[in-house]
């Protein structure tokens, strides 16, 4: 008689339990997902023949209330199609309106990162914390983070931890409750940041086929008022999870405190530059520096007041007023530009981290050349978008998207939870944002605005569901960047332990920007300057 296999090793093998088996199911549904570019490539490929088809069948489209009357499909695979694409690929490209604004914001992000000034911020507001405030001054500052980008995932972190530590408390609980806040957050800030330049980019290219209706045009403050409010609530929550719940469930479970490895968190380039310093205590150079910094950024906003509050000034449109459009709205990215920029160099030249013109320079160049990925998707993105606008067919698919929900009379908030609700499942097997909201954008734009919602607002929802879950996505690089990091306190971590430890975090960030975002909603209060949610 045969012996099982278990036995006759002499252990028997444990089933894995729920949760990791959910995890490896996601893991292997997203792996099969093709990397975004070549996501792009097929998904052209597809309206390209779908277009011809209904183009062959005669499809036509109306947009109610339009002037424009019946219009028909237009096929990519005939006379018109193939000239079309042949003469526009290079505008496509370059009129790609996340493009240039997402590159020059970054660009005086490159030089407020890279002198190191907003690395010497996070630290500065770390040390000066008492023992007591450090979980909500963490959590503050990992909501805040996301105006370094991606980098806040990787800084913050370790910093939290140390800090934690030397005030004599859980270092775990530093490390993973300003990932998770940090992470779950992403899309809000008290700042205005490159994820706001590139939604609204998308946005408004999406909405491009439905602006007969009188649609609003999109800016990278459309969604602030939302954003900078529940940044402060998600703030506080955090801070409260990370001190109510995270650090008492370490203690419970006996977590250790000490590192049993090497610091995941200092890498070797960290001595070299300043950006990447997990030091919490300043320097006498990078206390000087922030002051100068701060002088700096005094006189740059002094000087914008004074060519903007002025009655006659050049800032407010032909009414004397700024709303709902105005050059100071038009100038917004500059302006962010502008206070990210000359801050940092003023802290640049005090800590001698810029010595001269070229090394201003330089630094925007190592910006330019992180984001060289993002340059080549946004080409094939572009081409993607442009020819589901041209062809007719996200007007279509739109138009029938509409009339399908107005069929059910599932018209209201909500058809707008269940949206924020399927970009919150989604984020699981497409972990990046403007590839996952270009996806969305060119079908929910123009569909929600049939239903008289604002491109801005349905912008503002989409941004709930993809925050909050990408910190549970096994997909997510930074969890496992985390995951580092933590095993140096528990060795035998794995990725569902990050996951679970964050999971209060997204639920809770789920439900309170989902009540902040009805407020809004039924306050009938606008989420930007001059964006509400019904057109």
């Amino acid at each position: 008689m045969s012996t099982p296999r278990s036995k006759r090793s002499g252990a028997v093998e444990a089933r894995p339990g729920l949760l990791t088996r959910g995890l490896d199911t996601i893991e292997r549904l997203g792996n099969k997902i093709p990397d975004p570019f070549v996501l792009f490539l097929l998904l052209f490929a597809v309206v390209a023949v779908a277009s011809s088809v209904l183009s062959a069948m005669g499809a036509t489209y109306e947009v109610p209330g339009s002037e424009e009357g019946v219009q028909p499909i237009r096929g990519f695979f005939t006379a018109g199609g193939l000239t079309w694409f042949t003469t526009h690929l290079v505008p496509n490209f370059i009129g790609f309106p996340p493009l240039g604004v997402v590159l020059t914001i970054l660009l005086g992000v490159g030089i407020a990162q890279r002198t190191g000034l907003l690395n010497t911020l996070v630290r500065r507001a770390f040390g000066g914390a008492p023992k007591w405030m450090l979980p909500y001054v963490a959590a503050l500052v990992a909501v805040s983070g996301s105006i370094m980008s991606d980098a806040a995932m990787v800084v913050i972190p370790p910093l939290a931890a140390m800090v934690f530590k030397a005030a004599g408390r859980h270092p775990v609980a530093g490390l993973l409750g300003s990932f998770a806040a940090a992470m779950a957050a992403f899309s809000c800030s008290p700042f205005i940041t490159s994820t706001d330049a590139l939604l609204s980019g998308i946005t408004n290219t999406a909405a491009a086929s439905v602006e007969s209706l009188g649609t609003t045009h999109v800016s990278p403050i459309s969604n602030h008022f939302l954003t900078f409010t529940i940044a402060v609530v998600l703030s506080a929550v955090a801070g409260l999870l990370i001190d109510r719940v995270l650090e008492p469930a370490l203690e419970r479970r006996g977590v250790s405190r000490e590192q049993t490895g090497a610091n995941a968190a200092v890498s070797g380039e960290g001595e070299d530059r300043p950006d990447l310093k997990m030091d919490s205590e300043l320097t006498a150079s990078e206390r000087a520096g922030l002051r100068w910094a701060g002088i700096s950024l005094v006189t740059t906003v002094i000087a914008v007041l004074a060519v903007t509050l002025p009655a006659g000034s050049p800032m407010r449109n032909e009414d004397g007023v700024f709303l709902p459009t105005s050059p100071l709205l038009g100038s917004v990215v500059f302006l962010v530009f502008l206070t990210l920029a000359v801050p940092g160099v003023a802290y640049g030249v005090s800590t001698r981290a810029i010595r001269g013109g070229a090394d201003v320079a330089r630094m925007m160049g190592h910006t330019v050349k992180e984001m060289s990925g993002f340059i080549v998707l946004a080409f094939v993105m572009a081409q993607f978008l442009e020819l589901f606008n041209w062809t007719g067919l996200s007007t279509w698919i739109a138009i029938k998207g509409a009339q399908t929900l107005e069929a059910t009379g599932f018209t209201g908030f909500g058809a707008i939870l269940c949206f924020v609700l399927l970009a919150w499942l989604i984020n699981f097997l497409i972990i990046s944002g403007s590839a996952q909201w270009a996806l969305f954008a060119v079908v929910f734009v123009p569909m929600f605005a049939l239903l008289g919602y604002e491109p801005g607002f349905v912008q503002a929802a989409y941004r709930i569901g993809d925050s909050t879950s990408s910190v549970l996505s096994p997909l997510n690089p930074y969890v496992i960047i985390v995951l580092g990091f933590l095993k140096s306190y528990e060795p035998r971590a794995g990725i569902g332990t990050v996951i679970a430890r964050c999971l209060p975090f997204s639920l809770v960030f789920l439900v309170m920007w989902v009540a902040v975002f009805a407020v809004f909603y039924f306050g009938g209060l606008p989420i930007g300057p001059g964006m509400y949610a019904r057109l």
